[in-house]
């Protein structure tokens, strides 16, 4: 009888992430202050006026608060009207992204960051560590204000035993 659950156990373990399409994860660390002032430092910056956009390159950093992105290219597009003038609406990071809060951490080839809606999607080999547990999946929807996010598209975890 033991030889058969350790089997079952190993079989239903196995067949997880086949059957796990998308998955809701608690980002308990990656709830974020959406209204707290982004700062980015790169190696070279590129503005330009005409479309309202500017692209920091090499080595980027951008905060907010205690949140922290870095990557290889980040594209700033600003806020469109009188209203939002001068006013950050979006960033779109790529080249080896990674997105850290507390104790969670995630990884992904592209990033976008949409400020007014406090939202996060990482697309493209994406990996979410939360302590010892990790997850991967090819898209990463992450919501700031209130801490939560999906997985999808062939999601798979591995959980450490004993772990949070």
């Amino acid at each position: 009888m033991r030889r058969f659950l350790a089997g079952l156990a190993l079989v239903l373990v196995h067949a997880a992430p086949a059957v796990a399409q998308e998955t809701a994860i608690q980002f308990g660390g990656l709830a974020q202050d959406t209204s707290l002032p982004v700062e980015v430092a790169s190696d070279a910056l590129d503005v330009n006026q005409g479309d309202g956009t500017a692209v920091f390159t090499g080595n980027v950093l951008v905060t907010q608060g205690e949140m922290k992105l870095s990557s290889q290219r980040l594209r700033v597009i600003y806020g469109d009207g009188s209203d939002g003038a001068g006013r950050i609406s979006e960033l779109r990071a790529s080249g080896g992204v990674t997105l850290v809060n507390g104790a969670e951490a995630a990884e992904s080839r592209e990033a976008v960051y949409n400020i007014d809606a406090g939202e996060v999607v990482m697309t493209g080999d994406v990996i979410l560590t939360q302590g010892q547990n990790a997850l991967s999946s090819n898209r990463l929807v992450i919501d700031l204000n209130n801490g939560t996010g999906t997985m999808d598209g062939r999601v798979r975890t591995v959980f450490q035993p004993g772990a949070d």
